[in-house]
């Protein structure tokens, strides 16, 4: 008759043979199936604690130096919550900001993330090493421009003509407009131009409002001779290529994800306000993973001050003379003296804003001065109102004669 013996009872059997029965550990461990090493571990162990010693024990290791303390563990899922978008990246980032010593690796994060069930574990995807990569050596070589659309609460389509510096990704336009025609493109081209520099170069796809070389009766656009007459070189994508203009679909994602796609708009103004907001905390305070989490400001930076020899169509679209989608918003330059000329009258602007550009915006009898759509400061009307419609004729006549 077979019985069969647990664990526990046949290592008190091979004891009980050493201790009261005389044999060899040798000769009972060879009995047994086992080594040597381990019978006398049995010994040890009953001789310590009874039969409880010959239960097996846990192989967990008491202390684990590796693991994540709690109270880092604690941070970082708070912190996550806070910001449901933030990648272990950037939470690794923020965290040592914060001054939490030690920060836990990436890995270590998003195995806490998933944990917590703050994120779904998905299949890993190809490594950085396998994509080939290339970026421009310095900042103004390169920009990339394009075009992407948002929604108003009643469904109406808003273009926003977007560019981006190739190395330093510092977001140079943002702005919102109805469609996306050559006049306001290249009215927030223009203004680009004069806020930041000329470009060596310029890389959009083959739409038609910035090229004309694929239309089936071959055209220069005001766009591409805006480029040639200052000496920007107009690179165009491969058709149905959308990889080349990588940066700039990357900030369209980025842009979708944190703005455009989080919150509602009622009219394009509000559009604008909220890019102009955006771009601010997105070139000066809201690291870039692909710089090495600087901002894109810091790379920029390298550039030095710009200069903006603008000529040829620009002169079209004349310096002072810009006209935004609002009826009342125009571009001054600043002179030396910090002094804006509106409407035969002047405007002190801020020795700060000394030869660089400002919006001028009419509410009712008030004259607004905004830099980077932020008001800068205020006067109440100086010149007659019959002054602005002769400007605005002004503006009508020249934007016929640009537009044909």
């Amino acid at each position: 008759m077979l019985v069969e013996l647990g664990v526990v009872d046949q290592r008190y059997d091979a004891v009980k043979e050493v201790l009261d029965g005389g044999g060899t550990v040798t000769e009972v461990a060879e009995r047994y199936g086992v080594t040597r090493q381990s019978l006398h571990n049995w010994l040890r162990r009953y001789r310590e604690r009874g039969m409880a010693g010959l239960v097996d024990r846990s192989k967990r290791p008491r202390s684990c130096p590796h693991r994540t303390p709690a109270r880092a563990e604690l941070k970082v899922i708070e912190l996550r919550r806070d910001h449901p978008r933030w990648g272990p990246r950037r939470l690794a980032y923020e965290l040592a900001r914060k001054g939490l010593d030690p920060v836990p690796s990436r890995s270590s994060i998003y195995r806490i993330l998933v944990r917590s069930g703050l994120v779904e574990p998905r299949a890993r995807r190809r490594k950085r090493s396998d994509y080939i990569r290339w970026e421009r050596a310095r900042p103004m070589e390169l920009w990339q421009l394009d075009v992407v659309e948002a929604r108003l609460e009643g469904g109406s389509a808003v273009k926003i003509l977007t560019g981006v510096d190739d190395h330093s990704r510092f977001c140079v336009v943002a702005s919102a407009m109805p469609r996306a025609t050559a006049r306001p493109v290249c009215e927030a081209f223009a203004q680009a131009l004069r806020a930041y520099g000329v470009p060596q170069a310029l890389l959009t796809d083959n739409g038609r409002v910035f090229t004309g070389r694929h239309a089936k009766a071959r055209h220069e656009v005001l766009f591409d001779r805006i480029c040639r007459e200052n000496g920007i070189r107009h690179l165009l994508t491969a058709v149905r290529s959308p990889t080349t203009t990588g940066k700039i679909e990357r900030f369209h994602r980025t842009l979708r994800d944190e703005l455009l796609s989080t919150r509602s708009f009622s009219s394009l103004a509000e559009v604008q306000r909220a890019l102009d907001h955006y771009v601010v905390t997105y070139n000066t305070l809201r690291p870039h993973q692909a710089l090495g989490m600087v901002t894109p400001i810091e790379r920029f930076a390298l550039a030095g001050p710009q200069a903006a020899p603008l000529t040829g169509a620009l002169e079209e679209v004349q310096e002072g003379e810009i006209v935004t989608d609002a009826k009342h918003d125009h571009i001054r330059r600043v002179d030396g003296n910090g002094r804006i000329h509106f409407a035969g009258a002047r405007y002190y602007a801020g020795s700060g804003l000394a030869r660089d550009s400002v919006t001028v915006r009419l509410v009712d009898d008030e004259v607004c001065i905004l830099y980077r759509g932020e008001v800068m400061r205020t006067y109440q009307r100086r010149h007659p109102k019959e002054k602005e419609e002769v400007i605005y004729s002004h503006h009508r006549r020249q934007s016929n004669r640009t537009i044909a």
